[in-house]
């Protein structure tokens, strides 16, 4: 059971490394990178390729990490209670399953995407670490203890917006992926547009990476935006020459595929009047 990317997600030989080695060391693969470089896809092709059914537990700021193992409905019981229902008597009923007691039930062994933890508060991953090493956790309610059946495959993914706790990280193979270099990020375009001119692509990406090497840029595009871009370029059936930029304009065409907020907008245009002024 090895990973080697597929046909659809474009993957470097240090990230197949990476996941085989979580996989065979049986630790969650922590992935770091730049919203927008795969990551979250990064599960679901791993999945894929090794024909795995997948979980996803997407984080937000509110998520405790309780939620992944279970809810018990207390305020629904005692309603049921008042009404003389017989559900009652069994407290089962009223226990909801999270995504980590799906993943440890599964008839199979499953690929967990715990997507974006760093949404979470601090102490989210801290919460998870004896079920997440252990893979098991005990449910009060009930007296039972609920055991993995089969070692899922967690892939976990972070945007770096926190640090997050050393012990969390002792228990994780860790990669950062890279921005893909010009050459990568021509097989990743190719992927989702395949046939599109040399040419075309060429002078694109040689803009692309101009704008996200501008000093002063706010929110540097990534690779999601970037494929937006091609795919409008495509459907105007721009030629590189429509993309050149003189001193009149420093804003790429279609500009607001790659450039988020008003501030990167602002900055090109100070460019553009500073070029002109210098003719």
């Amino acid at each position: 059971m090895r990973f080697s990317g597929t046909d659809d997600y474009v993957a470097t030989e240090d990230l197949t490394v990476a996941v085989n080695a979580a996989v065979m060391l049986e630790r969650p693969l922590l992935v770091k990178g730049e919203p927008g470089t795969g990551k979250t896809e990064l599960a679901r092709q791993v999945a894929g390729a090794l024909g795995l059914p997948i979980i996803e537990w997407h984080i937000k700021s509110t998520t405790r990490a309780q939620q992944g193992l279970y809810e018990y409905d207390a305020v629904s019981r005692l309603r049921d209670s008042q009404l003389g229902d017989e559900r009652v008597n069994d407290v089962a009923n009223y226990i909801k399953r999270g995504k980590l007691w799906q993943a440890f039930a599964a008839e199979e062994r499953v690929v967990l995407l715990i997507d974006e933890i760093d949404k979470a508060d601090i102490e989210f991953p801290n919460d998870l670490l004896q079920e997440l090493d252990r893979m098991e956790f005990f449910v009060y309610e009930t007296g039972e203890t609920i055991r993995a059946r089969h070692r899922p495959i967690v892939i976990i993914t972070s945007n770096n917006e926190k640090e997050l706790p050393d012990a969390f990280l002792r228990r994780c193979f860790f990669h950062y992926i890279r921005f893909p270099e010009m050459e990568v990020m021509k097989r990743i375009v190719e992927v989702h547009h395949p046939g599109i001119k040399q040419a075309l692509l060429t002078t694109a990406l040689t803009q692309f990476y101009e704008i996200r090497d501008q000093q002063g840029l706010k929110k540097k595009p990534s690779t999601s935006e970037v494929l937006d871009w091609l795919k409008l370029l495509l459907a105007e059936d721009l030629a590189p020459e429509d993309l050149r930029r003189d001193g009149a304009s420093a804003l790429p065409k279609l500009h607001g595929a790659l450039l988020k907020n008003e501030q990167d907008v602002a900055l090109f245009e100070r460019l553009a009047f500073m070029a002109r002024g210098q003719r």
